[in-house]
């Protein structure tokens, strides 16, 4: 009976939806006290402003398109720049060990400072936001693929290097795959940055996007439409997450589903 009632592969969906029942029903009860909705809002005033959103006023596909065009511009950016800068380094020792504590210096810095900086550069338009979010997608995908060369096994260039593989071959047959999980798991983590370094530029100096309408919903103490935008912002991270997913099934066939991996 325990077994039955237990998570596992075949009835987790259930347990996840009643998880998400329980939240909410919580959440309902416990925000008809006015001190607890005003500061987490009522399920109910959260999707009545979801409907204004996207059916009532739907005043909000420009600003979600403006945010979604530049966390997927930081996104792709962040990522080919990263992907392409921590290949080099990882292959290339000399310039690892010359470059390596600028670039442990600048990933330290806390890069929400530099909004400001690019605001003035690039000015209030969406590519101050995305140059913000590439900097937090650029490191995060660059120390992920420079660790994904960096621990490729020895033992399995000297073999190639034997059979007669030469350096474009050992970089597509050796480097590359053995570097792709470290890629792919660092995409997962940018998809939540990108959206970070953009609805945090849109706080910073914005006319539009997602974020920028939360700032004016908090000046207002409108407690609903924040938790509203986070929501959205939620859902649309979840779904590139997904998209992140499905490209990485494709790369990687080679890996055991997860099935396979719990009979090993």
């Amino acid at each position: 009976m325990w077994k039955t009632i237990k998570p596992n592969q075949h009835n987790y969906r259930i347990w996840q939806i009643l998880i998400l029942v329980f939240v909410l029903t919580t959440w309902y009860f416990a925000s008809q006290s006015d001190n607890v909705a005003f500061f987490f809002g009522t399920p109910v005033g959260v999707a009545e402003s979801l409907w204004d959103w996207f059916v009532g006023d739907a005043n909000i596909y420009k600003h979600l398109g403006v945010t979604l065009t530049e966390t997927i511009l930081a996104f792709v950016i962040g990522t080919v720049f990263g992907m392409g800068f921590g290949l080099w380094l990882g292959l290339s020792k000399t310039a690892s060990m010359v470059l390596d504590p600028y670039l442990t210096a600048l990933n330290s810095m806390p890069r929400v400072i530099l909004a400001p900086i690019f605001a003035m550069w690039f000015g209030l338009g969406i590519w101050s936001k995305v140059a913000l979010a590439v900097t937090l997608v650029f490191f995060i995908v660059f120390f992920n693929v420079y660790q994904g060369i960096r621990e490729v096994s020895p033992t399995l260039l000297d073999n190639a290097r034997m059979l007669g593989a030469n350096k474009k071959q050992l970089l597509r047959h050796v480097y590359l795959p053995s570097a792709m999980s470290w890629v792919f798991s660092s995409l997962h983590a940018s998809v939540g940055l990108a959206f970070v370094g953009a609805v945090v530029g849109e706080y910073l100096g914005s006319a539009s996007g997602v974020g920028y309408l939360i700032l004016q919903a908090e000046g207002t103490f409108d407690v609903n439409t924040v938790v509203a935008g986070i929501f959205v912002l939620t859902v649309c991270a979840l779904l590139l997450d997904g998209i992140v997913s499905f490209i990485e099934k494709q790369f990687l066939t080679w890996q055991p589903s997860s099935g396979e991996t719990e009979k090993l």
